[in-house]
């Protein structure tokens, strides 16, 4: 791999998916056979990019922000915060990538609603 890491690619996969542009996103990183885990949509590649096109075309200002990335020889963890816009409610999202050489080939992700006013004075994030 050049200069980017694992991180880099999973950080602009969740970048693009989350601007609408989950096409993109696919064509760049996904492997052929990639499979997911998101217990919404059927497990295949095509599923879970057009799930991705249509929740960023209902929240077009939907804005991700990275908070931390980790990497673990081919596998990547992102926890970011995702902030569906305008009257929209605020997630903690956790994204677990595995790779194979620079393709993603499985993906898994997890994610909690922010409650306004929470007890933990440090917050999620």
């Amino acid at each position: 791999m050049s200069t980017s890491t694992l991180k880099d690619v999973a950080v602009d996969f969740l970048k693009l998916s989350a601007a609408g542009r989950a096409d993109v996103a696919f064509e760049r990183y996904a492997a052929p056979g990639f499979r997911h885990h998101n217990p919404y949509f059927p497990g295949d590649a095509r599923s879970l990019r057009d799930a991705m096109q249509a929740n960023a075309a209902q929240h077009p200002a939907k804005v991700l922000e990275v908070q931390r990335a980790l990497q673990d020889g081919q596998e990547v963890a992102v926890f970011s915060r995702v902030d569906m816009g305008p009257g929209g409610s605020t997630v903690a999202v956790v994204h677990i990538f595995r790779f194979e050489g620079e393709r993603i080939v499985e993906l898994w992700d997890i994610g909690q609603p922010v409650p306004q006013g929470g007890a933990n004075e440090n917050g999620m994030f």
